[in-house]
């Protein structure tokens, strides 16, 4: 037992133990690296070209509370059971059910690790005149370590890299604004929003929905759920907030969104390569950290060996996954809020006293059948002409899954029994 607990420290198949709980601050700086994402920004100087001041406050505000309820939410699952999004995933989709959520979830993280790779490489490829697959290399290798030391180097990792990222960024940015003319003139950039606040509301939502059904696995390192709640709640706003501003004035400023550019054509090359490296980097090793979690749950092998295997293979077909892959990727994560809805719905609403016991003594169902329909469902809802598509999917996934488990209740003859979480042991 020993020896097992030295070799997969992460906890990856097991619940996180009182010895490796984490206080408010180390939990602030792993949530706020995988918070600070280029993704963002690049949405944020859409926003920023597209929305009158008020507006995209509006649309700030609303979708980050949107997101902050969401990731709070799982990270409260997290921070109670000390359990991963795929271990949380065998009460409501079942044992090999939760194989599913894993699979999806792991795929996407690990294409979208080989497609960041190659979006750090390319720029510093570009700017110093050197191959591209050497950088592409020691790139990929030097994110997959700080992934393989586990939570303790993605802390480290995140400690230095969160100020640098924000002291680098607002420096940038202040640049930017004298060359606006200031405050005044940002605000009064944009006279007329050309862009829907529901479309603008999609975008922010849904720039990082998808990453926050993630949660759970770096959540539930905390010491208590409410130290989960408030890192995250904290992480989301601030990180976002700050990464879409960064964004939003670049792209006003210069007419690009990433800072990295926005840096670079400023003259401060050095320090645009390093905000862009150290960006891609704190997102990047969560990314392949969650992902090794994901194939362990399915072939209970530690998180290390798939740390090392699924940074190899993401970073030696990372151009391809860039070239071909990355509508698929995009396809896939769509479905990723449904698979959290689902289990949302199940902590909070349908089974909430399962969770409660001992997580090595638990009963798990085979396939639930009705978490994956309404995964379908969700799915289908997010394609909906009307709101808020990422909103739609979460909210369609919790209400289908809902009314499928009461169904099936009813069908079994126990429609007056309280306990609707009961029958997920019974497929």
């Amino acid at each position: 037992m020993m020896a097992e607990k030295k070799l997969d420290n992460d906890f990856s198949l097991t619940a996180v133990g009182k010895e490796g709980r984490r206080g408010l601050v180390p939990m602030m700086a792993i949530m706020l690296g995988f918070t600070f994402y280029t993704g963002t920004m690049l949405t944020g100087g859409r926003l920023g070209t597209s929305l009158t001041f008020t507006d995209l406050a509006a649309a700030l505000l609303i979708g980050d509370l949107i997101l902050g309820i969401y990731t709070a939410l799982l990270a409260y699952m997290g921070g109670k059971t000390g359990l991963s999004t795929h271990l949380l995933a065998r009460y409501a989709f079942g044992e090999k059910g939760s194989y599913l959520v894993s699979g999806i979830l792991g795929l996407t993280q690990v294409g979208w690790f080989g497609v960041s790779v190659v979006m750090l490489a390319l720029p510093i490829s570009k700017i110093f005149g050197i191959d591209i697959t050497p950088v592409i290399l020691v790139s990929g290798a030097m994110m997959v370590a700080t992934a393989y030391f586990g939570v303790k180097s993605l802390t480290i990792l995140s400690i230095v890299a969160v100020p640098s990222i924000a002291v680098l960024g607002c420096y940038s940015s202040a640049i930017s604004l004298d060359a606006i003319g200031g405050w005044g003139e940002l605000m009064d950039s944009t006279a007329v929003s050309t862009m829907s606040l529901t479309m603008a509301l999609s975008l922010v939502v849904g720039s990082f929905i998808s990453g926050g059904t993630l949660t759970p696995d770096f959540a539930r390192f905390s010491r208590t759920p409410r130290i989960a709640v408030a890192s995250t709640v904290a992480a989301f706003f601030i990180g976002n907030i700050l990464m879409f501003a960064f964004g939003a004035i670049g792209g006003l400023a210069t007419g690009m969104a990433d800072i990295s550019d926005v840096m670079i054509a400023q003259g401060l090359v050095l320090s645009g390569i390093i905000i862009l490296g150290l960006n891609i980097w704190t997102t990047n090793d969560n990314t392949i950290y969650a992902a090794s979690l994901a194939f362990s749950n399915i072939t209970k092998m530690p998180k290390k060996q798939w740390v090392v295997i699924n940074g190899v293979l993401s970073t030696v077909f990372a151009m391809v996954l860039y070239n071909h892959f990355i509508p698929l990727l995009s396809f896939l994560s769509a479905i990723i809020p449904p698979l959290g809805a689902v289990m949302l719905m199940d902590y909070f609403f349908l089974n909430h006293k399962a969770y409660e016991g001992d997580f090595a003594e638990a009963e798990f169902s085979v396939v639930n059948v009705p978490a994956i329909l309404a995964v379908v469902v969700g799915g289908l809802c997010g394609h909906l002409p009307v709101g808020v598509g990422c909103l739609n999917a979460v909210l369609g996934a919790m209400v289908s899954y809902g009314a499928f488990m009461t169904a099936r209740n009813v069908w079994a003859g126990r429609g007056n029994d309280d306990d609707f979480g009961n029958m997920i042991h019974n497929v």
